[in-house]
């Protein structure tokens, strides 16, 4: 199968059963993870809870890092309301993992990101997924709007979209 051919099987429109772009060249932002020997499972690799751990971090990483965002004492916090991932290869210990960043959506009070866990040095992912932040009051857990220096930390990796 052609690289077009797999781009477009993975494509990130309804309907096709993907959930982010599966190619290293549609992201803008990366993490390098170390796999852990106690990420891998009985089956020699890396059991698929800890993909979404990877998730966690990357999107983590680059709201504290970029946005500034105080998870101890922020007015406001991101409370995960949706995650996803479709595995496309295992990743094992030993072996540095690249996840990619993209921000697929900001609304008022929420923000939809694409991620991708690729081999360190691949151009193609070993899983692919979404991960929904809604920002609540810290006190009441009530929708607030998406902070300013979050917002702005987000707007270098909104995907670009054919036809916007």
């Amino acid at each position: 199968m052609s690289a077009d051919a797999r781009a477009s099987d993975r494509s990130t429109e309804p309907g096709t059963g993907s959930l982010a772009p599966a190619f290293r060249a549609e992201y803008r932002q990366f993490l390098a993870i170390p796999t852990r020997w106690m990420d891998n499972d009985a089956y020699g690799h890396v059991n698929n809870v800890t993909y979404y751990s990877y998730f966690d971090t990357v999107v983590n990483e680059h709201l504290i890092r970029a946005g500034g965002l105080d998870i101890l004492e922020g007015p406001s916090i991101g409370i995960v309301v949706e995650t996803a991932c479709r595995f496309h290869q295992a990743l094992t210990f030993p072996e540095i993992v690249d996840a990619g960043l993209r921000v697929a959506r900001v609304g008022r009070s929420s923000v939809t990101y694409e991620i991708a866990l690729f081999r360190h040095g691949h151009d193609e992912a070993a899983a692919t997924g979404r991960f929904v932040h809604v920002w609540v009051d810290r006190v009441d857990r009530r929708p607030v709007p998406v902070p300013d220096a979050i917002r702005a930390a987000l707007e270098p990796l909104r995907a670009a979209r054919s036809g916007t």
